[in-house]
This record gives C-alpha cells, sequence and structure tokens, in this order.
C-alpha cells in the first residue's frame, strides 16, 4: 500500500504544485475564503467524493467512502485562510492580493488536504472506513475550528489528523512531537483608572500610566518566582492606550495583551492568579480596575497513540534520518485543539525549509515554501490514514 500511495502522490506531484500556486497566488482573509472554497470543492468533486460547502461559513467538508462504513470515522483537518501582511518574495506565483498572503502555509495544508484526497481516492481498493475531509476557514482569528463544529462536522469522527508547515524543519522531513504541541491562547484587557491631575503635581493625582507600568512590572517579574518554571506562562501586554496631554497625568489606562500556557491546570489558575496581583498594585496605589479575560483556544495535545501511527507512517515511508521527534512544543496557538474536544487526534510537523534559500519564520513577509515538501506532506498523511484502521 505504501508503495502504491507514494507511486500516486509522485505522478501527482506537478498538479499539487500547481494546486498550491493558485491557492498562494490567491489568498483570502480569515471568513472570506469563498473563491479558495470554491476551488476546493472543485477539487474535491472532480475526484467523486461527495462534498458540502458553506459548513462553518466559508468551509468544505467532503467524504470519501470506505469498504465498512460502519467502521471508525477518521477526519483529516487542513485550513485556507491567509494573513493580512504584504508579501516580498518575489515570486512568480506571488500574490495578487495586495495586502493580503498565504505566510502561515495554509495553502500548503490546503494542498496537502487535497492531495490526500486525491491519492485515497485513486486507490485499487477502498479504504477499509470512511475519511471525513475538513477545509476550515479563520484559523488565523481563531474561529473557523468551533464554526465548524457548530456546524456537526466532529458528529461521529473516532480521529482526527492535521498538519503545519514548519520553517525550521527541511523539507523532505516530518516533525513528531508528543504530547502538548501549541499552547493555549488567552486574550487579556485591563483597564486602570486614577484620577487625573496636572503634570507638576502628581501627588494631587493617582497616575493611571504608572500604576499601570508598576501592574505589567509586578506581573512579568511575578511569573518567574511564583509560577512553575517546568509549565512556562508568557504573558505579552502588545497594546497600551491612555493619556490625552504630556502635561496631564492619565486618569485612564487600557491594556491589552496575550496569556499562553501548555499546560490545562496553569492556564485554568491563570485569570484568579492575574487578577490578584493587578487588584494587590491598584489597591496598593488607590487605582481601580477592570479586567476581562477571554478564553481562547485550549493547547493542542497531541493523542500517544496517533503521534505513534503517524511517526511509524513517517518512517516507514522515508526513513527514520527524516523523522525528527519534537523536543519542545511552540507557544504559538492552532484552533486544531477544539476538534480535539471531540475526538482525540494529533498534529504533525511538515519540513518545508529550502537547501538553498533563506529560512524565514512564519507570517514574514518573505516566508518560502520549498514545494518538494508536499509530496511528503501527503503521503505521510495518507499513509497515516491508511495505518489508523490497521491499529484498530
Amino acid at each position: 500500500m505504501l508503495s502504491q500511495i507514494k507511486d500516486i502522490a509522485s505522478n501527482l506531484a506537478p498538479r499539487l504544485i500547481e494546486i498550491r500556486r493558485h491557492l498562494h497566488s490567491h489568498p483570502e482573509l480569515s471568513g472570506q475564503e469563498y473563491q479558495t472554497a470554491a476551488y476546493v470543492a472543485g477539487v474535491l468533486s472532480s475526484c467523486g467524493l461527495h462534498v458540502q460547502e458553506l459548513v462553518g461559513k466559508t468551509g468544505v467538508v467532503a467524504e470519501l467512502p470506505g469498504a465498512n462504513t460502519d467502521l471508525r470515522l477518521l477526519a483529516i483537518r487542513a485550513d485556507m485562510d491567509a494573513l493580512p501582511i504584504q508579501e516580498r518574495t518575489g515570486l512568480e506565483y506571488a500574490s495578487h492580493q495586495p495586502g493580503i498572503m498565504h505566510a502561515c502555509g495554509h495553502d500548503v495544508h490546503t494542498t496537502v488536504g487535497l492531495g490526500t484526497a486525491m491519492v485515497l481516492s485513486q486507490l485499487g481498493e477502498p479504504l477499509p472506513g470512511t475519511i471525513r475531509f475538513l477545509f476550515q476557514p479563520a484559523e488565523e482569528t481563531a474561529q473557523g475550528a468551533g464554526w465548524m463544529i457548530r456546524d456537526g462536522v466532529m458528529e461521529g469522527v473516532n480521529a482526527v489528523l492535521g498538519v503545519h508547515v514548519f520553517p525550521s524543519i527541511a523539507a523532505g522531513s516530518v516533525g513528531i512531537r508528543y504530547g502538548a504541541l501549541t499552547a493555549a491562547a488567552d486574550d487579556l484587557e485591563l483597564v486602570i483608572t486614577g484620577e487625573s491631575g496636572h503634570g507638576a503635581r502628581p501627588h494631587e493625582a493617582i497616575d493611571a500610566i504608572w500604576i499601570a507600568s508598576q501592574v505589567i512590572t509586578t506581573l512579568q517579574q511575578a511569573i518567574s518566582r511564583t509560577q512553575n518554571p517546568l509549565r512556562p506562562v508568557v504573558l505579552t501586554i502588545g497594546q497600551i492606550q491612555g493619556g490625552r496631554a504630556p502635561n496631564v497625568i492619565a486618569d485612564q489606562v487600557r491594556l491589552l495583551g496575550t496569556v499562553r500556557s501548555l499546560h490545562p491546570e496553569t492556564s485554568a489558575a491563570l485569570p484568579s492568579w492575574i487578577e490578584s496581583i493587578v487588584a494587590h498594585v491598584c489597591q496598593t496605589y488607590g487605582a481601580k480596575y477592570a479586567m476581562n479575560y477571554r478564553r481562547g483556544v485550549p493547547s493542542v495535545q497531541n493523542d500517544p497513540a496517533l503521534t505513534q501511527i503517524t511517526e511509524s507512517a513517517a518512517e516507514e515511508a522515508w526513513g527514520s534520518d527524516r523523522v525528527q521527534i519534537l523536543l519542545e512544543p511552540s507557544l504559538g496557538a492552532e484552533d486544531f485543539s477544539l476538534y480535539l474536544e471531540h475526538a482525540p487526534g494529533t498534529m504533525f510537523r511538515l519540513g518545508v525549509a529550502a537547501p538553498d534559500r533563506p529560512s524565514y519564520p512564519l507570517h514574514h513577509p518573505q516566508f518560502y515554501v520549498d514545494e518538494s515538501a508536499i509530496v511528503t506532506g501527503v503521503v505521510t498523511m495518507a499513509y497515516s490514514a491508511y495505518k489508523y484502521w490497521l491499529s484498530r
């Protein structure tokens, strides 16, 4: 079966590169993936799959029936949206949309998803069970998975597989991570309220800017002294709004930030921990505060058994020297984690670094993908899907 999958994928390679370049040239922002979805639906329909459009707003769902529809149902997820970034790669197939770019590899993810459907639909015999392909919008805003789930895409699903490009791994190689892959990502809003006054007489006012600076400093210091260093927490205040004039003491400051953590227990305790520090600082200096802590997506926790299947599939396909066991998680976020609240799953990293070009990070305007990685991703995903039923 592996040799058959590799042969089909190799024959499809020119078509897969054509698909990826079309997607790269025509990026669409989160929730606006109408043309992308129509293109994806067309490719899937040409493979003979049953396709549903407008699922999860602009998502696409397709099913490849197995020989026994009573067997467990496997889902494969790919995301389709791009970022509000002006591309600076200079490629002939660079984005045609000013200020929009596939700088996170979702064009590759979509191509891998389509390629997997194309390969598996061309096998000489059907797979033992059914595969449901989920082409999801709005991952970058962490909304799309929730939209898809509310529209019922996880009903009956027993396991889910995903992929994400990784520019620090060479093209042709795969990264495997057991346990936590990404972080929980929450949004923090703080409003510090003091009393305005003349800049020359600070003792007559309650300086909201200075108090806000004490809140930021105390939070950062407290992380290093009160949080378990083996369970990392990152709190970044990325936006500060406050003040009206250089000689007027501000009476209100608004802080906006992100809070990242890997362990569910730590994540659950963070809101009360943050508020206790903010309350103490504000009380000390006579200010008031309001806090809005919004839960984002949880951490992606890769299922051990499914991760082992993917590792085994990649090793059989490419050799152990091209499979890296990732020792560290990422503190980036992925709404793939929302699917894992409904079924176990795993996401592997797909190396895309080219040997002859500089490697730029995700979300960079010069982010570049070595397109030979596409076949690596398709074969790894397709063979992992096949091996899923062998393990049951």
